[in-house]
């Protein structure tokens, strides 16, 4: 008996899936893709489609990408570790452990752009993981904070971790700590956190409480060069003198696609100081699979436990008050969902935009990563493409979709 039948998966129907993920490389700009379908127990299906870069070289199923905000969930899973070791606590203030964020200030709503407010009460580490801080990105446009950002921060991508998180202090937050949710640099000031409350690199502390113990063996914040040749290049539609993501919209619909990273002259490409908690890290498939597997396994992977049981189950389940629902990003409303530390969460399969069961959860990158873990369907989706903007090509939502009609009834 096949992976997929003792999985309860039809070997007919998944092989729609081939179809569809080379139909994106024959048709469209989308120059490869690597998908990953786990359930109850079994990998059954794990496939590569199209080229690496312009070099035309066959994507493989261990090349690397770019996971961009993928690496939250495992900063978040960081965060978690030191909180079931009582050096964090979800109700502590950022302050205690980043002192310049007690001089933070809220940026005063009608006001002059410049203008400012003190803070109703102190940030926390809960807002953080659940961006609701008032931290945000400077390629959305809301208005005059992300602005601020996209002046006074975008040029801090290849500095250390630390003088990131003290620009972020000196500028004000977009709303009082609570009120609102958005999208945005909080999962950056988390991993500082993780630095000072353990007293080691984000790098280091990663790789020694999760890589290592789950076999990640090609997660990390660069490629090793003995591994160059997997790297995946990443196209895009991107004016990199305009990071707004309504320009990038513009160009994606007027098909200027080009090559917009080349691998050899990315950060990721040598090893750097510049760590991440909100972007940053490369994985494959196969690792990030097991990264899912230990969540879905309620925080332990072959005798490794990484979390405990009831730490994975806060995490993953809804934290916004109903106020604050339905949440969006950059505009485009999440139905059916709320958040948790880290990761959307399915609380109503009738509203949602995707097949799944209530509970479940995951989160996506912004060059065209995303994954999914269904614990009632006992189904993990991972899928991975290096394409910018993120979603314009809904790579994604049909694999999910075919992976969910592949399944037995």
């Amino acid at each position: 008996m096949s992976e997929a039948a003792r999985a309860g998966v039809s070997l007919t129907r998944l092989g729609r899936i081939d179809a569809a993920m080379q139909r994106y490389v024959d048709t469209t700009p989308v120059p490869g893709i690597v998908t990953a379908l786990y359930r109850g127990g079994e990998l059954v299906q794990h496939r590569s489609y199209g080229v690496l870069g312009p070099d035309a070289r066959p994507m493989g199923t261990d090349a690397i990408f770019r996971i961009y905000s993928m690496t939250k969930p495992i900063v978040c899973v960081a965060v978690m570790a030191l909180c079931e070791e009582g050096r964090l606590q979800l109700s502590d203030p950022v302050a205690r452990f980043i002192p310049a964020f007690a001089r933070l200030r809220v940026h005063a709503d009608g006001a002059q752009a410049d203008a400012t407010a003190a803070l109703r009460r102190e940030v926390t580490v809960h807002d953080l993981l659940t961006h609701t801080a008032g931290f945000t990105y400077g390629w959305l446009e809301y208005g005059p904070v992300e602005e601020m950002y996209r002046q006074q921060v975008a040029h801090l991508s290849d500095q250390p971790l630390a003088d990131l998180v003290e620009q972020l202090a000196a500028l004000p937050l977009a709303f009082q700590p609570g009120t609102r949710f958005r999208y945005g640099l909080s999962h950056d000031v988390a991993a500082r956190l993780v630095e000072v409350a353990s007293g080691v690199p984000l790098d280091r502390f990663l790789q020694e409480r999760i890589f290592d113990p789950l076999g990640m063996v090609d997660t990390g914040f660069f490629v090793p060069a003995a591994e160059h040749h997997r790297f995946a290049a990443m196209i895009g539609a991107r004016d990199p003198a305009d990071v707004k993501a309504s320009r990038s919209l513009e160009l994606a619909a007027a098909g200027q696609f080009d090559w917009i990273s080349d691998p050899q002259t990315d950060l990721e490409y040598r090893p750097h100081q510049a760590f991440r908690g909100g972007h940053g890290l490369v994985s494959t498939a196969g690792d990030y699979l097991r990264f899912c597997a230990m969540l879905l396994n309620r925080g332990e992977l072959d005798g490794r436990r990484v979390l405990r049981p009831d730490t994975v189950a806060r995490m993953t389940a809804n934290q916004l008050p109903a106020a604050l629902l339905p949440f969006e990003v950059g505009g485009r409303e999440q139905r059916g969902y709320g958040y948790g530390l880290g990761v959307r969460v399915l609380l109503d399969p009738a509203r949602g935009r995707h097949p799944g069961a209530a509970g479940e959860y995951g989160w996506a990158g912004a060059a065209n990563t995303y994954f999914w873990i269904d614990p009632a369907e006992q189904l993990i989706g991972i899928v991975l493409a290096q394409v910018r903007p993120a979603g314009y090509f809904p790579v994604a939502d049909e694999f999910r979709a075919l992976a969910y009609q592949a399944l037995a009834a």
